[in-house]
């Protein structure tokens, strides 16, 4: 019984134990840079609410998402290049154009690839115009663009440009919240 307490302590001290993020801060010229990330994402959406842990490994040519289930099963994989988007499920293969489309035909809520990849970086995308709000200490806290509205309630660091870790993207009812663990920036 004692050994079993132990294990039991020791296993909630490693889940504790906050990771390691490397870089903290955004390196000049991020939005041309491969970065990866592993994370947590939560998506309400005309009263559903769905949870999935997210890989996530994005260049410039490709992005390639995992989503996956509590206990490491893969309920998503989107696969973007410059042809196509390809979603598969567990029994299911799908292709579009558009992720945003595919996500809201596929999983039921729209996934804002095209300027995602800037906004987790706290930067605009740059085929549109934002609105940008910023800290005192320089970081972004709310950026408006394409209809979203995205809030960065916490960062790596307090310096201006430090990697964001709580992202809150809204739009039309639907509210996707982004918890990132762990960044990388090749």
């Amino acid at each position: 019984m004692f050994r079993l307490f132990l294990l039991l302590m020791l296993l909630a001290g490693c889940a504790s134990t906050p990771p390691v993020l490397q870089p903290l801060a955004r390196p000049a010229g991020a939005e041309q840079k491969p970065f990866a990330l592993n994370g947590r994402v939560s998506v309400k959406h005309d009263g559903d609410r769905s949870t999935a842990n997210i890989r996530w490994t994005h260049s410039t040519e490709n992005d390639d998402i995992l989503l996956l289930a509590p206990l490491g099963q893969t309920v998503a994989h989107i696969h973007r290049d410059a042809r196509e988007v390809v979603l598969d499920t567990s029994d299911k293969h799908y292709t579009a154009q558009d992720a945003g489309e595919l996500t809201q035909q596929v999983l039921g809520w729209r996934l804002p690839l095209s300027g995602l990849g800037y906004w987790v970086l706290a930067l605009p995308a740059p085929q549109s115009h934002a609105g940008i709000e910023h800290g005192a200490n320089g970081q972004v806290n709310v950026m408006q663009q394409d209809g979203w509205k995205i809030t960065y309630s916490r960062y790596a660091a307090p310096d201006p440009d430090s990697l964001p870790l709580r992202i809150s993207l809204q739009r039309e009812g639907m509210d996707i919240q982004l918890l990132i663990d762990e960044w990388e920036i090749k």
